[in-house]
């Protein structure tokens, strides 16, 4: 009697699929808990954990474990752990001093005073002179009834600007001998003091942005020999100072 031939086993060459379909599987669930995380939704993240912690009660990973562990070992509630670092609000950047002086002339240019008001970049930032002819009588150091809407325009434009703002009284070479102001220092320190008075009073500036300097007539911009150049260096000057020049500054 003959025997049957035994078939002869093929080897499958396919198991490995079973292999990667579970890889495919945990992979899968593994992007799924990432972005129910992502949500940052207290409610569900801790619905999550706990389902999480229930399935894993079998302890694949001891509490404590330095390889992957959903327990410390102690049960803190949600509330106490930090899951997510807050995110730090943007901070806008600092203007630059083109766009202030930008903005500054702007509104001038509405209220149609440009003459009165002079603007130029230094190194140590933009400067903002307010002329006497605009602003102050001849030797008295108050501030026009008429001046104050313009000066309220430049004061709204610095209000925001997050430099520090030195106020400078400039007077020409002419000695003044008066009994309120013996001299010209007086005088510019005065003007100077006025201007800062109204910025403080009528907006929310922070003091330790504002400082103030009576130069009298030695800091002049033009020749004091001609009308015109004598006029020029009566002022009041506004100087916003740049970060290098408030890194000069007093802390």
């Amino acid at each position: 009697m003959a025997r049957k031939k035994k078939h002869e086993e093929h080897v499958n060459h396919e198991r490995w699929l079973v292999s990667y379909a579970d890889f495919i599987t945990l992979l899968f669930a593994f992007f799924v808990t990432l972005y129910a995380i992502s949500q940052v939704d207290a409610k569900k993240l801790g619905k999550l954990m706990q389902s999480m912690q229930a399935a894993f009660e079998s302890r694949v990973f001891e509490p404590g474990s330095p390889k992957l562990s959903l327990s410390d070992g102690r049960q803190k509630g949600l509330e106490q752990q930090t899951l997510v670092e807050p995110i730090s609000p943007l901070v806008n950047p600092s203007p630059s001093m083109q766009a202030i002086e930008a903005a500054i002339r702007s509104k001038l240019i509405r209220q149609r005073v440009s003459e009165l008001v002079h603007l130029r970049q230094e190194k140590r930032g933009l400067v903002v002179s307010l002329t006497e002819a605009g602003f102050f009588n001849a030797g008295e150091a108050e501030l026009r009834g008429s001046s104050l809407t313009v000066l309220d325009a430049i004061a709204e434009s610095l209000l925001t600007v997050p430099y520090q703002i030195r106020i400078e009284g400039h007077t020409d070479n002419v000695p003044i001998n008066t009994a309120r102001f013996p001299s010209n220092w007086e005088l510019s320190a005065a003007r100077a003091t006025y201007v800062l008075s109204h910025m403080t009073s009528q907006f929310d500036f922070k003091p330790a942005r504002l400082s103030l300097a009576g130069y009298g007539e030695y800091r002049p911009i033009a020749s004091n020999v001609t009308p015109e150049g004598r006029a020029a260096n009566r002022r009041v000057d506004l100087v916003i100072l740049n970060e290098l020049a408030e890194h000069q500054e007093p802390q």
